[in-house]
């Protein structure tokens, strides 16, 4: 028996699907049911969550979509993941405070969950997944 896909999602997916003005938005929804078709386990790490909801509240001025975007994940059945510090010892070893400003502490925690998980793809956008030897989500149907 095959197991799910396990994906853990970092915070541009959540906006993209949440922001239809989004350049990733289309994308992401047809990303997300194709997951949803294969049956795929998406976790979300709660900092993924609050980073989403401040951008969407700050970034995009739009608290009506923050408090929207909140409410969907408080009244659903979607994974959370708690970030422990155990978790925060293993992103500190990723993260870079000279390096790129687009590579915060929260995406070394996508990546520190992704290797706890041994997940199949990182719900993302982001290249940097990549480089650090992850596959994107929107890599797995690519053939």
């Amino acid at each position: 028996m095959n197991k799910p896909l396990l994906l853990i999602a970092d915070a541009d997916v959540i906006v993209a699907q949440a922001y239809a003005q989004d350049a990733n938005h289309q994308i992401t929804v047809q990303l997300g049911e194709k997951l949803r078709k294969k049956g795929a386990h998406i976790l979300f790490p709660a900092t993924a969550i609050a980073e989403s909801i401040t951008t969407l509240q700050r970034k995009l001025s739009n608290p009506k979509l923050a408090a929207a975007t909140l409410e969907l994940f408080t009244d659903s059945n979607m994974i959370i993941e708690m970030v422990d510090q155990e978790v925060i010892k293993e992103a500190k070893l990723l993260f870079n405070p000279s390096g790129s400003k687009q590579n915060t502490i929260f995406d070394c925690i996508v990546a520190t969950l992704a290797k706890k998980y041994n997940a199949d793809a990182i719900f993302s956008f982001d290249n940097w997944y990549i480089k650090l030897g992850f596959t994107l989500a929107v890599n797995l149907f690519k053939n």
